[in-house]
């Protein structure tokens, strides 16, 4: 999941720097979704070994 989410905010730099910024704010909104679902499964992860 952390691997997409890098992908993901690559992928937003590099349309941010070419212009294409429909592109890149859509990549950084997946990113950012990608992310915060990553940290739930994770403190969930936390919990359940505990």
């Amino acid at each position: 999941m952390l691997k997409w989410t890098i992908i993901f905010v690559v992928i937003a730099i590099i349309a941010g720097i070419l212009g294409f910024g429909a592109i890149s704010g859509t990549a950084a909104l997946i990113a950012k979704i990608l992310f915060f679902v990553f940290l739930v499964l994770f403190i969930i992860s936390l919990f359940r070994r505990a």
